[in-house]
């Protein structure tokens, strides 16, 4: 084993030196304990070299770090990614910080920060730079990093909390104490022999609470000036050790001018503690629906080995083609096949449906699924990051990361708040010093805690992660924020008829044959020809000839034509299967004996495929495709409020016609073929359109990708569609109008948020300036401000209710 890799490994289970750690002490620290090497730990000085003892040759050989990226890193190559979990990050003036000081290094490809999340996703170049040295950097500027998974998230997530607890408590009891020194100065003891007492028990008070109850705030202060950036714990530091400087100087000195005020800075720290937390806990109950989806996540499983045993290990440790044992009540830990056993799972998170559905032998499961009754034996298919669940969450948490084009507003502002905060404080203290030096001290104090850009960073993240948290739940998976923001813009929608505003599951309903022909012959030879086809209309041929246990004919010289037909020779014959307009200019004979027939089935919204044989039609096959039982609910929903709907369709504009009748006064556009569909997407949105394309992905990629905003239908299951913006998991189309609501609710409450933080700082700030804000009340409304703006974020769940 190489020794600088040595030595970074040395360094990953010591805990001893971060900056040489390639992944994070903790996550990584498990992992190898996971590997059984957590008795080899050993300390290594900073600056020395690792020396592996003889013992450890062995393991240390076999080690590679690569082995433990692959549990973290999306992929192995040069350019690799990865989800960080940052410790420090509560306010956009953070963001700014991370994503500014990491964007410009050389390697680092992008770096984007949620703030909600309080997740870094960093791409970069492994060939230019290492995961440690921006690890390093992040140490540097004052934010500590570990790779991301659930369990490390969740107990950083009670770490933090726990340490805010402490110092939020440590700060309140000073507080009560102080309380009654406060009282005593007040009521006059300031002008008695105790007056200097009393300074002294408040400077004992106040000094512990500043430096320890203070010291992130501190802390990160003095890192930012370090590292020559202005971060927004600098306006409260400053603030804070002003009043405890002042009050510490007439302490000292004795003075008989000028009062103390030891109670302001502890009181002021507690309330900001306090204000902190109570974000913390309101933003993890606004994401309520995005952590039920991480819950989700199967964190053990059952895996039987060759000799029939059972371990209980680790998800980390499942590989694909291991046999697991779900048992009643147990979380399905991986996608899979059943190989023994059955049960009745529970898959409603993942594809809607609300009741259990019986699995056995040969059925596909899904991670996260919950087995609610019998046992059963599970083949691993997918595994890990590549389990459905596993795409559902990083599409989630991608969107979150995401910034929409309203947030650009904000990330233009947040770099110029510390510096306008620190002029209006100075200005501040300028005009009143004139005046009186405490008043000075106490309303700089004062515009600095209370101008503070959180609720202005809040507004757009915070309402973009509730909505894709609450829309994952309910089966919406959205992206990025940006399609939120351009589906509330949304003028026409643009529905794909088959398999999208219809059922997709066409049925044989007819067969017209010439008068010497056998009718089950002419579905044997389409179904021979359509057997290698993956269309709907190939499926619903060849089902129909297994139904009648038909046998198929070997064929050659297979070739298929998208939205048109396939061919191919049977016994040394060409046959050709599909739609009038492909075979017409075939020159076919007797084409027009077929015209009455046609008409007929397409009056009854059916469909008609033709099937030749050596230029002579033999027969028409009609397949009907009924609409979505909620389809006319989703476009009278939109007609309802002013929105264009169209619908595209590969048929006879006679079968559109029929088939759409239900659905009122829209635009139909029929014999459309599939490359065609994204010119008409084009040419709505030429006419000044906004346009969102709803399919299924499948044949029109390319108008889901020209539209403005592309929705696919997916099954629970298929949720990598490239093509799409917003994903509906549970293929089902009312989501589509359900979709739309979010976007606008979306939208108007990132405006409410952006106006209400403007409103604080417009009305609070001139009233600070003017000393009419005590620094106490400046710390009460700063967090105020940022909980209503994630309370009102937390108001987009209601629009699922009732």
């Amino acid at each position: 084993m190489p020794v600088e890799q040595a030595g970074e490994f040395s360094a990953i289970i010591t805990g001893e030196q971060r900056e040489f750690c390639c992944f994070g002490c903790q996550s990584v620290c498990q992992s190898i304990h996971g590997a059984g090497l957590q008795r080899f730990y050993q300390k290594v000085p900073a600056g020395e070299t690792f020396s592996p003892p003889p013992e450890l040759s062995s393991d240390l050989a076999s080690f590679d770090l690569d082995e433990v990226q692959t549990l973290y890193v999306d992929q192995l190559g040069d350019i690799r990614t990865i989800s960080l979990l940052v410790e420090g990050i509560h306010c956009a003036a953070c963001v700014w910080l991370i994503e500014q000081s990491l964007v410009n290094v050389e390697g680092v490809l992008s770096a984007d920060v949620n703030l909600t999340a309080k997740r870094l996703k960093l791409r970069w170049d492994n060939r230019q730079i290492a995961l440690s040295q921006v690890l390093t950097l992040l140490g540097q500027i004052g934010y500590a990093a570990v790779p991301f998974d659930p369990d490390t998230a969740e107990g950083l997530l009670a770490k933090r909390h726990r340490s805010l607890l402490y110092r939020m408590a440590f700060a309140g009891f000073a507080m009560m104490n102080l309380m009654w020194v406060s009282i005593a100065l007040y009521s006059g003891a300031d002008q008695g022999e105790f007056r200097h007492w009393f300074h002294w028990i408040g400077f004992l008070i106040a000094t512990p609470t500043l430096f320890y109850s203070g010291y992130p705030f501190i802390r990160n202060a003095f890192i930012g000036l370090k590292r020559q950036y202005l971060t927004m714990d600098l306006p409260i530091a400053i603030g804070a050790i002003t009043t405890y400087s002042y009050s510490t100087y007439v302490t000292v000195t004795g003075s008989l001018v000028g009062h103390v005020y030891f109670d302001t800075v502890v009181n002021f720290l507690f309330v900001i503690l306090v204000g902190r937390y109570l974000e913390a806990i309101s933003k993890r109950q606004a994401l309520s629906a995005t952590t039920r989806l991480l819950e989700l996540q199967p964190k053990l499983a059952t895996i039987i080995d060759e000799f029939g045993q059972h371990h209980v290990v680790p998800i980390r440790s499942v590989n694909i083609g291991d046999h697991l044992l779900v048992k009643p009540g147990e979380k399905v830990p991986v996608d899979g096949v059943i190989i023994d056993g059955q049960g009745a799972v529970d898959e409603s998170m993942l594809t809607g449906e609300s009741l259990p559905i019986y699995k056995g032998i040969n059925d596909q499961v899904v991670a996260g699924s919950i087995n609610g009754e019998g046992a059963f034996t599970v083949e691993a298919v997918q595994v890990l990051r590549n389990t459905a669940l596993s795409k559902i969450v990083t599409l989630m948490e991608e969107a979150q990361a995401s910034k929409a084009p309203i947030q650009s507003l904000a990330d233009k502002i947040v770099p110029w708040f510390v510096v306008v905060t620190l002029s209006l404080a100075f200005i501040t203290f300028l005009f009143w010093w004139q005046v009186n030096i405490e008043t000075a001290i106490l309303a700089a104090t004062s515009v600095l805690i209370i101008t503070c850009p959180c609720a202005f960073g809040l507004a757009t993240p915070m309402s973009i992660a509730v909505a894709t948290g609450v829309g994952a739940s309910k089966g919406i998976l959205v992206k990025q924020g940006l399609a939120l923001e351009t589906l509330s813009k949304v003028t026409h929608f643009v529905f794909d008829k088959t398999g999208t505003l219809t059922d997709g599951a066409l049925h044989l309903k007819s067969i017209v044959t010439l008068p010497n022909i056998e009718k089950y012959e002419v579905l044997r030879l389409a179904a021979s020809v359509e057997q290698h086809s993956e269309h709907s209309i190939a499926t619903a041929i060849t089902e129909a000839a297994k139904q009648q246990q038909l046998t198929l004919d070997k064929l050659h010289d297979f070739c298929s034509f998208p939205g048109q037909g396939v061919s191919a020779i049977i016994d040394n014959k060409r046959v050709m299967v599909g739609t009038q307009i492909w075979l017409q200019p075939q020159n076919l004979i007797e084409f027009d004996y077929w015209q009455q027939h046609v008409k007929q089935l397409e009056r009854q919204g059916i469909s008609c495929v033709f099937v030749c044989v050596e230029n002579t039609i033999i027969g028409v096959l009609g397949l009907a495709d009924e609409l979505r039982s909620d389809a006319s609910t989703v476009v009278f929903d939109l007609l309802s409020h002013n929105i264009a709907v169209s619908v595209l369709s590969g048929d006879r504009k006679s079968v559109v016609a029929a088939v759409t009748a239900p659905l009122g006064e829209i635009n139909r556009y029929a014999e459309v073929l599939p490359k065609d569909k994204s010119d008409t997407v084009r040419k709505l949105q030429q006419q000044g359109e906004v346009v969102a394309m709803v399919g299924d992905g499948v044949n029109d990629s390319p108008a889901l990708i020209q539209a403005d905003v592309g929705i696919a239908l997916a099954s629970g299951t298929d949720v990598s569609i490239e093509s799409a913006d917003i994903i509906l998991s549970h293929n089902d189309l009312l989501a589509v109008a359900q979709a739309r609501r979010l976007a606008r609710q979306t939208l108007s409450t990132i405006k409410q948020n952006i106006v209400l933080s403007i409103t604080y700082n417009v009305i609070m700030v001139p009233l600070a300036m003017m000393a009419l804000v005590s620094p106490v009340v400046a710390a009460v409304t700063m967090p105020i401000s940022s909980l209503l703006v994630i309370a009102n974020a937390a108001r987009i769940k209601r629009i699922f209710k009732g």
